[in-house]
């Protein structure tokens, strides 16, 4: 995106998007980012969220009157712990030390909720249509981990997403394959959470247990595992299958909580990769089997997002509602 000539006198602003491997910075105006302001870091290479700033503040010579950082991990107030990074950081701390009047921090899953609503059609992919309508929506990541937002509509053009550990509730439960997945979870982490699953490193946790349940020794990593699937491994496609299942009842649960007429946002790398099995495993029929709410959930559409660059303008339009 670049500025536009309604926003070029608008407040100059910094955007982050912190993820478990890097982090995006950019510049932004008016709730649109500024062309060729986007830099990637590499996370491992600094020991906290303030070196990032400064060192991108020290590149661009920018001094911006506002930051908003969409992070990985859990935010309360000015507090953030980067739950898969390890770090931890305080806002009021990165803008004294770099001269931010304000400076917000949002889980990541929120400022993809406040990007959603103007992601173009050109980065949406339609898993199911639906009968769209109003303005609520659902954000639904899985990568790294897993977590979900709602996005409300606050009637003033703007949106009210709040912050959640979804990914951190119960699997769902149904037929023996579940209850002994259950179980062999538990005995490993103490609990058998969505994300344990569902997320990359839950897909390769899913897969030992098949592998165990048919005698065989060893794992693969996420990508192994997509890849023998596309190669028509059996134990491989066994385990696609039990994936995109659980996904579709995952979806539908939380779709219940929040009723998100105007639609349902997939984002994250796992979420991607699994984007060519969703039909052939039969997403439809697990999100739709919720009952007598079957004919309900049927009403909620549900896209995979393909802009990588979505929670920077999440940030954006978040300061520009402020």
């Amino acid at each position: 995106m670049s500025s536009t000539p309604d926003t070029k006198h608008a407040p100059l602003v910094l955007v982050a998007d912190i993820g478990g491997t890097n982090t995006r910075m950019a510049l932004a105006r008016g709730g649109t980012l500024i062309a060729d302001t986007t830099t990637r870091f590499r996370n491992a290479d600094y020991s906290g969220l303030g070196d990032i700033v400064a060192q991108f503040l020290s590149r661009t010579d920018a001094k911006p009157e506002k930051a908003a950082f969409a992070l990985a991990g859990i935010v309360q107030g000015d507090q953030a712990e980067m739950t898969n990074l390890g770090w931890k950081a305080d806002a009021r701390d990165i803008g004294d030390a770099n001269g931010i009047a304000q400076v917000h921090f949002l889980n990541d899953l929120q400022a993809q909720g406040h990007a959603v609503a103007g992601v173009p059609e050109n980065h949406l992919r339609t898993i199911r249509r639906g009968q769209p309508q109003g303005q609520t929506r659902l954000v639904i990541g899985l990568g790294t981990g897993v977590n979900a937002a709602p996005v409300f509509p606050d009637g003033s053009g703007h949106f009210v997403v709040p912050a959640s550990e979804s990914g951190h509730i119960h699997l769902p439960l149904r037929g023996q394959d579940d209850y002994r997945l259950a179980d062999w979870l538990i005995a490993r982490r103490g609990i058998a959470s969505v994300e344990d699953v569902l997320a990359g490193a839950g897909l390769e946790r899913l897969y030992s247990f098949h592998a165990e349940q048919t005698g065989m020794a060893g794992g693969k990593d996420a990508a192994q595992i997509i890849a023998a699937m596309d190669e028509g491994c059996t134990v491989s496609q066994t385990v696609g299958r039990h994936y995109v299942r659980l996904l579709g009842q995952t979806v539908a649960s939380l779709a219940l909580v929040t009723l998100p007429y105007a639609g349902i946002y997939l984002i994250g790398g796992v979420a991607r990769a699994f984007t060519p099995w969703l039909d052939q495993f039969d997403f439809e029929a697990a999100f739709t089997d919720m009952g007598r709410m079957s004919a309900l959930v049927q009403r909620f559409p549900v896209a995979m997002v393909e802009d990588d660059y979505a929670a920077l303008a999440g940030c954006a339009a978040y300061l520009a509602a402020r």
